[in-house]
């Protein structure tokens, strides 16, 4: 049988095949397999006639042998990223952190390593493999004044920095970026998979053996995930991206792996010209702006983990000039647009496949979860009628295929975010009506309805 001396790799999934092939079967894309060769194993010992030598070995132990310390935990100095992370960044973890070009990830670190060398007065090495240290310092210079034990260093090879950690044995490691870094094990140039997979596994030990939290910035694909192999995001104890509209100040920061807490967190941040500013009551800030008396906008409330979030939601029906009408959505998924407006054909006898209907969430977020279906109805209705919904009312609540509204959670926690903010009128599912705990307040009034017909009653006549 022929020895294998090279292997083909998918560029846009990481898709390892022994043979090339024109499309990925993984993705689908086209002409996107590379070679690469493949490291050459070393010669047994068997073969050499020497005792193999074994590693030391590992003895188990029992889960209350394990201890646990307060410092196992270290402020980022954003409220808002200690939430994502589940309390602040772990000991000894390997973070990986991805979003678009321009984004704000380089920004984002370096303000995290200022606030851990400034004020918690721990040891941080910053290394870049796409700046200068002149670039650095210019970029240092628009944010913040630096101070404490934080050092800089460019560098791309993995062993070099392997090394200088376990001299210097700082307490936080920024790589930026892990596609710029390679390994001399690996002949494959540097930001192939190869390189980034065994560059990753480098540092995972380094982190591991060293208890050293390190960092590792990941450009993202076309499609938005982080380039490189699929087992780069496995290898790691936490996968953070970083989002945000193009043109736009508001950043969105969250989690989609953490083995230390919850992925539903978010956290929001505005970018300004001094680097970024974390936004404590986005809320507030989403719904900013927002239009009097305009029909098609609608205050609903969605939940992003334990937070309540109040957003506003756009609806727009317009006479269609296709022969099929347009349906848009923007922050909401549009099989879900497209079910709603069935559901309201059906259901309320409005005949929507001679209208476009739009749907935006002001703000740049994206809700997935069906609270949101209520309020986006009520938008697309309003708009149609053109009436608007008052502004001083608040509507959430699941929407079924007979149109009736569901029971949806954190009832109570939606209903004070909408208090707090002084909306007069909240509109709830009735099953919630005896169930929750929600104090008496007599500025607040709550309209529980069973059905979209019940929910019609608000608009202003």
């Amino acid at each position: 049988m022929a020895k294998i001396t090279s292997r083909y790799f998918c560029k846009e999934c990481g898709y390892e095949t022994a043979k090339w092939l024109g499309q990925c079967p993984a993705c689908k894309a086209w002409n996107t397999f590379v070679e690469e060769p493949v490291a050459k194993a070393a010669g047994s010992s068997a073969a050499s006639g020497k005792k193999p030598i074994r590693q030391q070995r590992t003895r188990p132990v029992k889960i209350d042998e394990i201890k646990l310390i307060e410092e196992d935990r270290m402020d980022t100095g954003f409220r808002e990223l200690n939430r994502v992370l589940g309390g602040g960044i772990v000991v000894g973890s390997l973070i990986l952190l991805g979003g678009d070009p321009g984004i704000g990830k380089s920004t984002i670190l370096l303000e995290v390593a200022r606030n851990l060398a400034a004020e918690a007065s721990k040891s941080v090495l910053y290394v870049s493999g796409e700046e200068s240290l002149k670039q650095i310092k210019m970029r240092a210079m628009r944010i913040a004044d630096i101070s404490g034990d934080l050092r800089f260093m460019t560098e791309t090879n993995v062993e070099n920095i392997v090394e200088t950690t376990t001299e210097t044995q700082p307490d936080l490691v920024v790589i930026d970026s892990i596609q710029t870094m390679y390994t001399e094990s690996v002949t494959a140039a540097p930001g192939s998979v190869s390189q980034v997979r065994e560059s990753a596994a480098q540092f995972l030990r380094a982190a591991k053996e060293n208890g050293i939290a390190i960092v590792l910035v990941g450009h993202v694909t076309k499609d938005g995930a982080v380039a490189g192999p699929k087992v780069l995001e496995h290898m790691v104890d936490a996968v953070l991206y970083f989002e945000g509209e193009a043109g736009g100040n508001l950043r969105i920061l969250h989690g989609q792996k953490n083995r230390f807490g919850s992925t539903n967190e978010i956290a929001v941040f505005e970018m300004n010209a001094d680097g970024l500013r974390e936004v404590r009551n986005p809320s507030e800030m989403l719904l900013s702006g927002r239009p009097e008396n305009a029909s098609g906008s609608v205050v609903t409330c969605g939940m992003e983990g334990t937070r309540p979030l109040l957003i506003e939601i756009q609806g727009l029906v317009a006479p269609t000039s296709f022969n099929y009408p347009r349906r848009t959505a923007n922050g909401v998924d549009y099989n879900r647009l497209n079910l709603l407006t069935a559901i309201v054909e059906r259901r309320l006898g409005i005949d929507f496949s001679k209208y476009d209907a739009y749907v935006n969430i002001a703000g740049g977020l994206k809700i997935s979860e069906p609270s949101t279906d209520l309020a986006i109805v009520m938008a697309l209705i309003s708009s149609w009628r053109n009436i608007p919904v008052p502004d001083d009312v608040m509507i959430f609540g699941e929407v079924g295929l007979s149109g009736e509204v569901r029971a949806v959670s954190s009832a109570e926690q939606r209903m004070e975010e909408a208090a707090r903010l002084g909306f007069h009128k909240i509109v709830m599912p009735y099953y919630h009506k005896d169930r929750i705990q929600f104090p008496e307040n007599p500025d607040v009034e709550i309209v529980p309805v069973k059905n979209i017909r019940e929910a019609l009653t608000i608009l202003k006549k």
